[in-house]
C-alpha cells in the first residue's frame, strides 16, 4: 500500500473513531485514540518548549477536549491528528501567556524573561516556520519528522514501511528533535 493511501485510510480510521465518540461517546474509540496521540501529543509538546510535566498535563487536556467537543470535529476541514496538535498548540500558548500574566502582576517579568526554555510564542510554532525548519534537516530525519508526527506513524511503523531498523529509525528522530528544539530555543 502506498504512503498517501496509508496515511488516508488512517486518517479514515481516526474519522470513524471520532463518529462515535461523538455519537455514542464510545470510550473503547477514545482509548484508542487517546493510547495512539498521547505520546506524539507529549512529545511534540515538549519541542516546542513545554517541560515534561506540563507536557503531559497539556496532552490530556487536548484529549479531553476531543472528547468534550467530538461533536464539533469536521472530517472535511482537517485530519484528527490536524485537529488535535491544534488544540495542543492552543493550549500551550495559552499556559505561556497565563504564566506571563502571573508574572507581570507579580512584576516578575521583564523584556528578557518573556520567552523562557519552557514557552514558545505563537511565531515560533507557526506551521510555515515549523515546515522551514524541518526542510532543514537531512531528507532521512525531515521525512522521519515528518511520518511520526504529522501522519501519526509510530516508530514500528515507520521502520517497517522504510525498511530501516527500529534502532536507526529511533535515533534518527532523536537527533532531529534535539535540533528542532535547539533552533526553536535560538529563535527566542
Amino acid at each position: 500500500m502506498s504512503t498517501a493511501s496509508s496515511t488516508h485510510n488512517d486518517a479514515a480510521a481516526w474519522s470513524v473513531e471520532m463518529s462515535a465518540i461523538a455519537q455514542r461517546q464510545d470510550r473503547d474509540s477514545f482509548m484508542r485514540i487517546y493510547d495512539h496521540f498521547m505520546p506524539r501529543l507529549c512529545l511534540y509538546l515538549r519541542g516546542v518548549g513545554a517541560v515534561e510535566s506540563v507536557a503531559e498535563e497539556l496532552a490530556q487536556e487536548a484529549l479531553l477536549r476531543l472528547w468534550q467537543n467530538a461533536a464539533g470535529y469536521d472530517p472535511a476541514k482537517s485530519a484528527v491528528s490536524t485537529w488535535l496538535f491544534r488544540i495542543a498548540r492552543n493550549l500551550h500558548i495559552d499556559h505561556g501567556r497565563r504564566r506571563d500574566n502571573q508574572a507581570a502582576s507579580r512584576g516578575e517579568l521583564d523584556d528578557s524573561s518573556w520567552c523562557t526554555d519552557a514557552e514558545v510564542t505563537e511565531d515560533q510554532v507557526d506551521q510555515a516556520g515549523l515546515q522551514r525548519r524541518i526542510d532543514e534537516l537531512s531528507a532521512v530525519q525531515a521525512r522521519l519528522i515528518r511520518m511520526s508526527y504529522f501522519e501519526a506513524k509510530s516508530h514500528q511503523e515507520i521502520a517497517g514501511e522504510l525498511d530501516m531498523p527500529l534502532g536507526t529509525v529511533k535515533s534518527h528522530l532523536r537527533r532531529a528533535f534535539e535540533r528542532l528544539q535547539q533552533e526553536l530555543g535560538e529563535g527566542a
